[in-house]
């Protein structure tokens, strides 16, 4: 099939791969413009980018694709460059740009959305995140065929894997990438012939919030298998933290444990130290530190980190 591929992260570019292996004629990609990374701040591509560039597919990177938004000039060369290819299908994974109607229309079997959720639950920008720290037994992958809703156009594929207490958001997002990746190959495998696409339940329907910096500091007044998800959900962006007493900057806090036994001190005070981990009082149970870093440092085992701290007496969190 002749494709546009738009996207931008690594969860797009898997995406991106397996339609190329696959014998998926990609005649055009769409990604975000290259944004400044490092010391230097110089302008780095993103991974779909990298990897169209390699496989010799033209880039456009355009701010907006509103025609009648801030940069209409850029919106007007992308629907040129779309309606001169003439593409059969659209898919679309993490791309950060809301596609307006006319982008919609242009491909013949509509675009197709990787979204990283069992929709309808978990619409939106975070599904993952909010998938682990809700406790979700499951996640997996949807394809949908994309409306002008957030998220609630047919269904056309669902896939599903299982969320262990094993895994973080870095984990659950590069499965469910390779997920992705096979079910959009699957789809359009099918397509030619015909799927019926399945509207969305109306039951059921949950949003993701974005992630916000702000939710990083544990509240130690929720309980402690609460806060254990949270921080898994956090893993890699924005990070959990906690206060410890002695320190004058929060810690980042990568892995931790809930602990079933009642606290016998006030949420957010340290209970025991020791190189098992760091165990602070909730409102429910014991949260124990596993993996911590300090401002500034990297990453460490708690029996590491707690050789360079010990609690002071006033050890409120």
């Amino acid at each position: 099939m002749r494709l546009v591929f738009a996207g931008t992260p690594e969860f797009a570019r898997l995406a991106l791969d397996a339609l190329l292996a696959h014998g998926h004629e990609v005649g055009l990609a769409l990604t975000q413009p290259d944004r400044p990374s490092g010391r230097g701040m110089k302008l780095v591509p993103g991974p779909v980018k990298q990897a169209a560039e390699a496989a010799g597919i033209p880039v456009l990177q355009p701010r907006s694709l509103r025609l009648d938004g801030k940069y209409p000039e850029e919106a007007r060369a992308a629907r040129l460059a779309l309606e001169q290819y003439a593409p059969d299908a659209m898919v679309v994974a993490a791309y950060g740009l809301i596609l307006p109607q006319w982008v919609l229309d242009l491909p013949r079997h509509g675009c197709l959305n990787i979204h990283a959720s069992l929709l309808p639950r978990w619409r939106g920008a975070a599904p993952i995140q909010r998938a682990i720290e809700a406790g979700d037994a499951r996640s997996g992958v949807t394809i949908m065929q994309m409306d002008a809703g957030l998220d609630t156009g047919a269904m056309l594929l669902r896939k599903e894997i299982p969320i262990t207490p094993q895994h973080n958001a870095a984990r659950l997002h590069d499965e469910l990438a390779a997920l992705g990746a096979q079910a959009i190959v699957e789809v359009l495998d099918r397509l030619p012939a015909g799927i019926e696409p399945q509207a969305q339940p109306a039951d059921g329907v949950t949003y993701a919030a974005k992630l916000d910096k702000a939710e990083a500091p544990l509240d130690f007044s929720r309980p402690a298998q609460e806060l254990e998800r949270r921080v898994r959900a956090f893993d890699p962006v924005p990070g959990a933290t906690a206060r410890l007493p002695g320190l004058a900057e929060p810690v980042k806090v990568w892995l931790a444990e809930a602990l079933a036994r009642p606290a016998s001190r006030a949420p957010g005070e340290v209970e025991a130290v020791g190189p098992q981990g760091i165990d602070l009082a909730t409102a429910d149970g014991i949260l124990r530190l596993l993996v911590l870093q300090k401002a500034g440092g990297k990453r460490q085992p708690v029996d590491i980190f707690v050789r360079g701290w010990q609690p002071q007496a006033d050890s409120r969190g």
